[in-house]
């Protein structure tokens, strides 16, 4: 081996890999505090923000938008029905597919979190717009990324 540096080598901080690595475990460092106010964890607040937008959902579905398999998924929500915070029941129109609804302390729990989006925007000290765009474009990569 020698000495010298290889000038055609791969760079770590040159690879985008690392740096949206990096990033995503900043950012999830950084959620952590604010989460613990809740009792929440970063995977569990993914999930009750889906179910914020809209409910019930279907277990599926919550797995597909998260892009989270039954694996994963299954001891969140059951984790988070523990908490009082959801409820899975199955659908009438249909005996196989379980929904997910959210409870009354669920629902409550959203008026604590509206601050979290801002708060990890100031701590990140970057301006709105190019955190929209930094978005945008993590949105499109791993559009772009993902197995058709």
């Amino acid at each position: 081996m020698t000495d010298a540096p290889r000038d055609n080598a791969p760079r770590l901080n040159r690879q985008l890999c690392f740096a949206m690595y990096s990033a995503s475990r900043a950012a999830t460092a950084a959620y952590r505090p604010m989460l613990d106010e809740l009792g929440l964890t970063y995977p569990q607040y993914l999930v009750m923000l889906v179910l914020w937008e809209d409910e019930p959902r279907s277990v599926r579905g919550l797995g597909e938008e998260l892009g989270l398999d039954s694996g994963t998924l299954s001891p969140l929500l059951k984790r988070l029905e523990s908490l009082g915070l959801v409820e899975r029941r199955r659908s009438n129109a249909d005996e196989r597919r379980v929904e997910v609804y959210l409870t009354d302390a669920g629902t409550a729990l959203s008026a604590r979190a509206t601050g979290i989006p801002q708060r990890l925007a100031d701590a990140a000290g970057l301006p709105a717009a190019e955190l929209d765009q930094l978005r945008e474009t993590l949105t499109r990569l791993t559009a772009a990324l993902h197995p058709r």
